[in-house]
Order: C-alpha cells, then structure tokens, then sequence
C-alpha cells in the first residue's frame, strides 16, 4: 500500500513538473516519500547525480571586431562589477535553492565561440568574487563577424550534461549588432526555445566605435522581434558604456527572480516599428557592406 503511494505520488508529480513553477517543492516531497517507504534503497545522492540550481544562466557576449580593446575590456568589467553587486548576491541568495549555475563565454562569427569561465555554482559572495576574477584575469582580442544563430545553438547545446538541473535555463545574450553570418536567427531562436530554453537580449547601442556607421538603429527591436523569447523573456538596451555596468546588472537580478516587467524598456529608438520585422537585415547590411566596403569586420 505504501509503495502503491509513493508511486502514484511520484507519478502526479512527474505530470506536473513541466508547468508548474511550483515543481520543486512537489520533487522534495516525493523525494521524503521515497525515504518514507523505501527503506531498501539509500536515500543519499548519487555521485552522479545533477545539482540542483534555481536557474542555469548561459551569458552569450559579443566579441566581434567592431567592439574596441577598450570596449571589450568595459564588457568584462561590467560583467565582473555587476556578479559581486549586492542586489545580484541578494537575489541569489534568496532563491528557492539559493545558488545558480553560470557560465560566461564569449562569441563572435560562425563557430568562433571561447569558453571563458565554463558551467560553476554560484551560491555566494565568495562564489561570485572567484567568478569575477576569472573574467578579468585575461582580456582576449576580438573575433571576426556576427553570428547570433551560432552563438544560440553552442548555448543550448551547452545546458547538455553540464551538471545542473533547473526550473528555469537561460541564455542571456549582449551584441552590438544583427546577425550577419551563419544560419538566419530565426531557426535558431526555434529550435532553443522547442528546448524549453528563456532567452534574454542586452543590445548595446552605444554608436560610437569605428564602425558605427554600420549600425543598426533599432537594434533594440531586432532583439524583440528575432532573438529574445520565453516566458518572461526580456531587452533591456545600453546607450552608453557608462551604463553598461548597471544594465548588467538589472539583467542579472531580473533572471535571478524570474518575473521581469517590460518585455523592451525602451531605448533611444522611437519610431513605430513596421510589422513583420525583417529578421535578416542584418545579412543584407552586410551584402551592401560587402558591396561598398569589403569584408573587413
């Protein structure tokens, strides 16, 4: 009778898991039942067993050649500044759980992706501080082009074996501009959230490297419309390196909480957007660069 028990309890809670938010009390529930009355099988971990994390956070940033040493060296810093602040170690901290798997890696054109701090819990301060350091130990040059598709396919694959186990997996990904080499983003953007995977975009619309004139003006709205997507998926733009720093970090604690507000908090481009966003005006601002300029970027 027991045993029928568990396994009618085991089984409402599998049906449940994938749509209820709540799964996780519903797994430490059958998990205790289970100990209850099963007393032939240990109730200990096994050494291969996934840790448990509130969310895998994947943090996809753009290295591309029109970003600057100088700027590339903002990106890290930011990135660093923002995992030590105090809302982002708060908002770890107050999980369910109370820690998080991160990984940060850095992409460019198609198959140009570089591991710079590969899948590590964060649970803490300290956790977060030795993660920091990581990212500003070595600052690496720029790659060639602009593959968001690539950059999305190599981030879900990552969530594979890494691991962890979460309610929630996210790829956050920061660009400066379309895609512009690889499969078009749609296809990718398909196939990561089939996965079950949020993703989040940080357009950077600071206008003012070497190849600015290049830049896509809305780029804010691309996002929206060809990148982000998922529950509560989320762009918040940057306008200016000096604010770099804080957007990362409001990205950082609106993933952490899972309930972000806007979809798009809006940014320096106003004009109404046309329906049917052109997904691939990226590769066709680069086949006009191409045209005028060469492949230099």
């Amino acid at each position: 009778m027991v045993i029928q028990l568990i396994m009618s309890s085991l089984a409402a809670y599998r049906q449940i898991a994938f749509n209820n938010a709540a799964w996780a009390m519903g797994k430490i529930a059958a998990r205790f039942l289970l100990c209850l009355g099963v007393f032939t099988f240990s109730c200990m971990p096994s050494a291969f067993a996934e840790t448990e994390v509130d969310v895998e956070l994947f943090l996809a940033v753009d290295v591309s050649r029109s970003m600057s040493p100088r700027e590339l060296e903002i990106q890290r810093r930011g990135y660093a500044e923002a995992l030590v602040s105090d809302d982002v170690i708060e908002a770890i901290e107050d999980g369910l759980i109370g820690r998080i798997a991160l990984s940060y890696v850095e992409w460019a054109g198609f198959a140009s992706q570089r591991i710079i701090v590969d899948w590590t819990v964060i649970s803490n301060r300290a956790d977060a501080e030795a993660f920091a350091a990581k990212i500003i130990a070595n600052f690496n040059p720029a790659l060639r082009r602009t593959s968001i598709s690539s950059a999305m396919d190599y981030a879900a694959g990552s969530f594979n074996n890494n691991g962890f186990t979460a309610l929630r997996r996210v790829i956050d990904i920061s660009g400066d501009g379309p895609n512009n080499v690889g499969e078009p983003v749609l296809e990718a953007r398909r196939r990561t959230l089939d996965k079950g995977i949020i993703i989040n975009g940080l357009p950077i619309m600071t206008n003012d490297g070497i190849y600015s004139r290049f830049d896509l003006k809305d780029l804010d709205e691309y996002y929206r419309h060809c990148v982000v997507g998922g529950p509560a998926s989320f762009v918040i733009p940057v306008l200016e390196w000096k604010q770099f720093s804080a957007a990362v970090r409001q990205k950082l604690v609106l993933e952490l909480a899972g309930n972000p507000l806007p979809t798009v908090i809006p940014a320096a481009f106003h004009e109404k957007t046309v329906s049917g966003y052109d997904c691939l005006v990226g590769e066709k601002m680069w086949e006009q660069r191409m045209l005028n300029w060469g492949d230099d970027l």
